[in-house]
């Protein structure tokens, strides 16, 4: 069975990231030359850190820290 492409698994699981309290946001990125998973967060802490799976689908996923994310004027 063929892995899914990053962009179909994010649209799968965004929803249910973001639905996480602390969790900002979800994008794709690279991590050691591969395609991973970005999870945005308010600020790391422990009881969120157990909330997001370390890989989803086979994708590394990459906790980053960016505080609140607001929209301009």
């Amino acid at each position: 069975m063929q892995k899914k492409n990053i962009e179909e698994v994010l649209r799968e699981h965004t929803d249910s990231l973001v639905s996480i309290p602390g969790v900002v946001g979800t994008a794709q990125g690279e991590f050691a030359g591969t395609p991973c998973i970005k999870v945005f967060v308010v600020k790391k802490n422990p009881e969120l850190m157990n909330k997001i799976p370390p890989a989803i689908k086979g994708y590394t996923v990459i906790v980053q820290e960016t505080g609140e994310i607001r929209a301009l004027g």
